[in-house]
């Protein structure tokens, strides 16, 4: 199929990228979002939007742009505001190289963030009434995800766009997740003769290995990250108590209920094949994925979107855990779609094209005119 020519948008790159700037610029890690909040409220205002603040606690909240027909909101575009900590608390702002974007938060998720503000933005000044679509600018979303948790508790929408960075590439999927506690018990001992002890540490390697042997071999291509281990007490002794955290991520069309049966299984053949094992398991956070039909008339508007944009049409699967599994869990069908990869997120690298960011701002505009 022939793809159509990019249509003209008023999308102002300037203006995202100086916004952008700021964004990135103001640290605002889980729980401490208070300072972007309250910038992006005032900027929101001041280009004509109707913004509310949505109370998630005493000192946080989310920011939404309700449409002017709220009970007939038929899709809310989602970001979160909030990043992981800084890697260096002395340089963890904006840069700028040959069109290169860098800093804390770049891809997960400030650009997705300033190119659905950037949307808003010119859709405002355009004169454009959105009786049906919103925009919710969220907390939380690096721990408890909070924020979505109250944005869907309190909205109901059927549709979700996720601006997620998936390299503007749309998922129409999603990869469940999965938060694990391993705990092992030993016996206390001095430093120097583990020999009177049991040390929990070695009994939750011996654990971890098989866990990892499963994931291994697990037929629904299970993706398992070990997060933390933690040996107690400290000091000069043999440890007697140690602790895992493991993040696992399972695709669309796998069971969560058999993964945790399968689980619990091997911690209790490793209780009774290992010796000195004293092992314990309990799950912390779990999210279903899911799949969305391409048929669904939301979605072949978006495909429309793309090919009015000069964009390829490839839906993929989301790798990760995101604000979208707690959506989909409230009812909402979430299509996770941002500028970015998802590849450098979390890490010192995060980097986007700020070229891309400009397109998805022009992508969004165009979705949401269509709806």
């Amino acid at each position: 199929m022939a793809t159509k020519p990019e249509i003209s948008t008023n999308v102002q790159p300037d203006r995202l990228k100086a916004l952008l700037k700021d964004l990135i610029d103001i640290y605002s890690p889980s729980g401490k979002e208070e300072e972007a909040l309250e910038f992006t409220e005032d900027y929101l205002k001041k280009r004509g939007l109707s913004v509310e603040r949505q109370v998630v606690d005493e000192n946080r909240f989310n920011l939404v742009v309700l449409p002017e027909e709220t009970e007939k909101m038929e899709l809310c575009f989602v970001g979160h505001l909030d990043t992981v900590t800084a890697w260096d608390l002395d340089d963890y702002g904006f840069h700028e190289d040959n069109g290169s974007i860098t800093g804390l938060g770049t891809v997960d998720m400030k650009a997705g963030c300033a190119a659905m503000i950037e949307a808003f933005t010119a859709l405002a000044e355009a004169g454009n009434s959105l009786r049906s679509v919103g925009l919710a600018l969220v907390v939380g979303e690096e721990q408890e995800g909070d924020g979505a948790k109250t944005l869907i508790r309190e909205h109901s929408f059927p549709w979700a766009l996720v601006a997620e960075p998936t390299n503007l590439v749309p998922c129409l999927g999603h990869y469940g997740y999965l938060e694990v506690l391993l705990r092992t018990r030993g016996k206390i001992a001095h430093s120097s003769m583990p020999e009177l002890g049991q040390n929990a540490i070695e009994a939750m390697l011996k654990l971890l290995l098989k866990l990892t042997e499963y994931a291994d071999s697990a037929p629904q291509g299970l993706v398992y990250n070990i997060r933390q281990l933690s040996g107690f007490p400290g000091g000069f002794v043999v440890p007697d108590s140690c602790e895992a955290w493991l993040d696992l991520h399972l695709p669309p069309d796998s069971r969560m209920e058999t993964l945790k049966a399968d689980l619990e299984q091997l911690v209790e053949e490793a209780d009774e094949n290992i010796s000195g094992m004293d092992a314990y398991i309990r799950f912390e956070n779990a999210h279903s994925g899911y799949l969305i039909s391409p048929k669904r008339p939301v979605v072949k508007k978006l495909r429309e979107a793309y090919q009015k944009t000069a964009l390829p049409w490839e839906p993929q699967v989301f790798r990760s855990h995101s604000d979208g599994n707690v959506l989909w869990a409230g009812g909402t069908d979430p299509v996770i779609l941002g500028p970015g990869n998802l590849e450098t997120a979390h890490t010192p690298e995060e980097t986007v094209e700020f070229s891309q960011v400009v397109q998805a701002a022009k992508l969004y505009q165009t979705f949401a005119l269509s709806l």
